[in-house]
Order: structure tokens, then C-alpha cells, then sequence
């Protein structure tokens, strides 16, 4: 447990120290002095089933209320977030069954959808640079599994694309109005090919990752960027939806940790060698 683990059950002022019900979570109180403390005393919960007369809210006070305020901004923001968007939700106008879906990253790049519309050259001239981006990420990922003997980054791929093809296939979204197409895109021919969630970008943010813990620093930056361009592209050409590259990122992120757990359970069965050749 690591100093801010061990701080849960700590009020900074022995005045104001209060019994908080003995659970396995981290109690509102408690909550506010994870800055607060850094002494290394720690309580062993000895109850996970709290009465009603024990709750937490009983003991909030005006300085616990600004202490969450002063120090956990971010969840406060959240808070503030989820009540909005019950606003919007509750309150917003459905889009007919029989109109195209509202997309506001369609919205943001109107103009440059209509620049590439007016000039097909330059939409293929784009497409043939992403599909050789994607050329890079795979090459990179297959790379530290043949080459360096490193088999995450690839297992990562292998669930996410997976995972995709389950999606995909499961709810199958319609092309949006608009989409630009073009033969040196990647599927070439743009013969078919999934909407959510997006394989361009979760592949670029697995090998991004695999970067940052080589600290191969630059090259990540450089990754990043190209899929933010990468990222502006697939809007402008109606390639994928706001919410299939918002996705991609999470799915990055989400399958490189599975396969970072699948690779510490394999690593206690035997040697990155025995797992690569057996």
C-alpha cells in the first residue's frame, strides 16, 4: 500500500476525528484528507456490512463540504457534469429514425468536408498518408513481438481487434451521409468495413503506449500527433463517427492493460521465451 492508501482513515485535526462506518470504501470524510495526511497509520476495516444509523452524511460538515471542493476539483466538476447532461438528456429532441445520425464532429468539420469534395486529388493524397501511418503502427507492433521479443503490444492488438469485429458486427451502424471514399484508403476499395469502434485509432494509441514504456518519448509524440491528424481526416471524410474515434482512444488504452494482465499471469508460468515458442 503506498502512503495515500494508507492515509484513508486519518483526520488531519484530532478535533474534528469521527468514527466513520467500518467498510471496505473510502468514506466521504476520509475522502477529503487523501492530500491532507501523510502519516503512514493505517485501521483494518472490521465490518462490510454498515447500519443505516452509521452513515457517513450524519457526520458531513461545512468544512468537509469545502475540503472536497479545495482539494478533488475534478470529481466536483464531474459531479457538476452529470447534472447538466441529465439536463441535456432529459430535455433534447430525439433524431427521427429516418434521418442520418447528429454528429458533432461532422459539424466542426464541415469546411474541410467540403475542401475534400471539391478536390478528390488531395482527398486520395490524404488517404494513401493514413494508410501508410497504418502501415507504421503495424509494422511497429509486430516489430516488439518478432524483433524485440516483447509480445504486449501485439496481444493488445489481438483483443482489440477482436472485440471490434464483435461490436461491429453486433450493431451495425449505417455509413454517414457524405462519406468520402477512396481506393488508397485502408480496407482498400473501402470495400466494408466496421464504424465502431475505430481500429485506426485504437492501434495507433496501443503502439503510442508501448512507446512511453520504452521511453521512446519522441516517437510517441510523433504517433500522437499523426493520429490527431488521423483522427481530423476520418471526420472530414465521414470515415467514422465522433464517438468511434472517442472509443478508439478508450479501447487503446483499455486492451493494453488486459494484455499488460495477460502477460504478468503468463510471466508466473514461465519465461517471455516459453510463452513466445510454446
Amino acid at each position: 500500500m503506498n502512503g495515500t492508501d494508507n492515509n484513508l482513515h486519518q483526520r488531519s485535526t484530532p478535533q474534528t476525528t469521527t468514527t466513520i462506518f467500518k467498510t471496505n470504501t473510502i468514506s466521504f470524510n476520509n475522502l477529503i484528507n487523501l492530500k491532507k495526511n501523510n502519516n503512514n497509520n493505517t485501521k483494518t476495516p472490521t465490518s462490510t456490512y454498515p447500519s443505516l444509523t452509521d452513515a457517513s452524511v450524519l457526520r458531513w460538515t461545512k468544512t468537509d463540504v469545502f475540503g472536497v471542493l479545495k482539494y478533488h476539483p475534478v470529481p466536483c466538476f464531474f459531479a457538476v457534469s452529470l447534472l447538466f447532461f441529465m439536463g441535456v438528456e432529459y430535455t433534447l429532441q430525439m433524431i427521427p429514425s429516418s434521418a442520418q445520425p447528429f454528429d458533432i464532429g461532422f459539424v466542426a468539420t464541415g469546411y474541410l468536408h467540403r475542401v475534400l469534395v471539391a478536390c478528390p486529388t488531395l482527398n486520395t493524397v490524404l488517404s494513401g498518408l493514413n494508410t501508410v501511418f497504418v502501415g507504421m503502427q503495424t509494422a511497429y507492433i509486430i516489430g516488439t513481438l518478432v524483433i524485440e521479443g516483447r509480445p504486449r503490444a501485439t496481444v493488445a492488438a489481438l483483443f482489440m481487434f477482436t472485440c471490434r469485429g464483435i461490436l461491429g458486427y453486433s450493431t451495425q451502424l449505417p455509413l454517414p451521409e457524405g462519406f468520402l471514399g477512396s481506393g488508397a484508403d485502408f480496407p482498400v476499395g473501402n470495400v466494408s468495413f466496421f464504424l465502431f469502434y475505430s481500429g485506426h485509432v485504437a492501434g495507433s494509441v496501443i503502439a503510442s503506449l508501448d512507446m512511453r514504456r520504452m521511453h521512446r518519448w519522441e516517437l510517441a509524440f510523433i504517433f500522437d500527433t499523426l493520429n490527431l491528424l488521423q483522427v481530423v481526416r476520418l471526420l472530414t471524410t465521414r470515415g467514422h463517427y465522433t464517438i468511434d474515434l472517442a472509443i478508439g482512444v478508450g479501447a487503446g488504452m483499455l486492451f493494453d492493460s488486459l494484455a499488460g494482465k495477460y502477460m504478468k499471469n503468463a510471466m508466473r508460468r514461465g519465461s517471455i521465451e516459453e510463452i513466445i515458442h510454446h
